[in-house]
């Protein structure tokens, strides 16, 4: 494992640098972002701005070819890129999704014309995508999805419902996962589409979140028409299209190293102990936790640093690259937890003016629940890591050579 840069990653990583520096200012705080202080619309215009200049400068698809407007770097300078990018507070979010999932899907599996036709303007952050896999009763398991596609003609005609969908109602296109032939396993009968999320029949319905965040949506489809144009790959095969789809997720591998420990110190300074004797700093039993807390995230931290190892050898990171994940998420419940605890009822305040830390924590024990599901749930992680890392017998399978029309969930 090599802890260091070589010099033309370390000569990337100064003109990545060099760049958010003269475009961005630095994170102050994990609670002190510019999405907190613009409106939505504002925010839209600074994120398409950023984007735009990001691609002018060579820093957008850094790992895409060049013909599609990328470098054709290794996927390291990209880990590198997000790394620097995390430390500003630069409103990148927006396309985080379209550039690191959905348009590398449509560029793997389009002909030209279709390339010609997103991929640039994708890159510009001209247009914003979203991915449509999960449905009310298809989360952890996608292909158990039941929006169905019929073909008519040249089109096909889309009915179903998909929820969780991160950005739907602002998105322009997104990739679409559905289900096309119901007499084989389940598997085996889905299909990927782009869709125009301006298309007749398409609602999107955002979600409020207990945490105060409007970014999650139901996405309703009615009577949708899709061009058979728009398919991403043969008929049928939309599983393994999908696999590609979220095998790209790992080049966000090295985005950060996980919590930062500056804003707990400070909490724990201005916060008094449970038993009324001073700081919270100097309770035994908190700094008990907080020390198990920064030791879990350096040994993460060395987790990713193997990963981006491997990244810079040009190999593909295996499976073990969701140990982050699951250590991540309970670890942030528990940081909620422990403070939220601590402040007692000043826990409840969620408005920002009023709340200690201008309520960072409120926010982050609203929102670390959802970190345990969303992207792959613990359940599911750990069977992965059971299978593929420890050699375990798989889970099991009572839909194996079932098709999808016989099982109690695909009716």
């Amino acid at each position: 494992m090599d802890f260091n840069d070589t010099p033309e990653e370390a000569k990337f990583r100064a003109e990545a640098r060099a760049f958010l520096e003269a475009n961005c200012k630095p994170k102050a705080a994990e609670n002190d972002r510019m999405n907190r202080s613009l409106n939505p619309a504002e925010y839209m215009k600074a994120a398409k701005a950023y984007q735009k200049k990001k691609a002018e400068a060579g820093f957008a698809g850094i790992t895409w070819a060049k013909e599609q407007g990328g470098r054709g770097l290794p996927p390291i300078f990209a880990v590198i890129f997000n790394q620097e990018e995390a430390k500003f507070d630069a409103p990148a979010g927006v396309f985080a999704i379209g550039l690191g999932m959905c348009v590398p899907t449509v560029i793997a599996f389009s002909d030209e014309a279709t390339k010609d036709r997103y991929v640039a303007k994708a890159l510009r952050g001209e247009e914003i995508w979203c991915q449509l896999f999960s449905e009310p009763g298809a989360g952890s398991d996608v292909a158990a999805s039941k929006t169905k596609a019929v073909r008519d003609g040249d089109d096909w005609i889309v009915n179903g419902q998909k929820v969780w969908t991160t950005g739907a109602h602002f998105s322009d296109f997104g990739i679409l996962l559905v289900r096309t032939n119901p007499d084989v396993e389940k598997h085996k009968g889905l299909t990927m589409f782009i869709v125009d999320m301006k298309a007749k029949g398409v609602e999107a319905r955002p979600i409020h979140q207990m945490s105060g965040g409007r970014d999650f949506n139901e996405v309703y489809f009615t009577d949708v028409r899709i061009p058979d144009a728009n398919r991403l790959g043969d008929p049928g095969q939309g599983w393994g299209v999908a696999l590609v789809t979220l095998m790209n997720e790992r080049l966000a591998v090295g985005g950060s190293y996980g919590p930062d420990y500056k804003e707990i110190f400070e909490f724990a300074k201005t916060v008094n102990a449970p038993n009324g004797e001073g700081a919270l700093i100097k309770d035994e039993a908190f700094r008990m936790k907080l020390a198990d807390w920064i030791v879990r995230a350096e040994g993460y931290k060395l987790a990713k640093f193997r990963t981006m190892t491997a990244l810079s050898k040009g190999q593909t990171p295996g499976p073990e690259s969701s140990i982050g994940k699951v250590i991540n998420a309970n670890q942030m419940m528990d940081i909620g937890n422990t403070a939220i605890e601590a402040l007692d009822h000043y826990g409840i305040i969620n408005d920002a003016e009023y709340a200690p830390l201008e309520g960072a924590f409120h926010q982050s024990y609203m929102f670390a629940p959802g970190l345990r599901i969303a992207g792959g749930t613990d359940e599911i992680l750990k069977n992965i890591l059971a299978e593929r890392v420890l050699g375990l017998p798989q889970d099991v399978r009572v839909d194996k050579g079932v098709a999808f029309k016989d099982l109690p969930t695909g009716r």
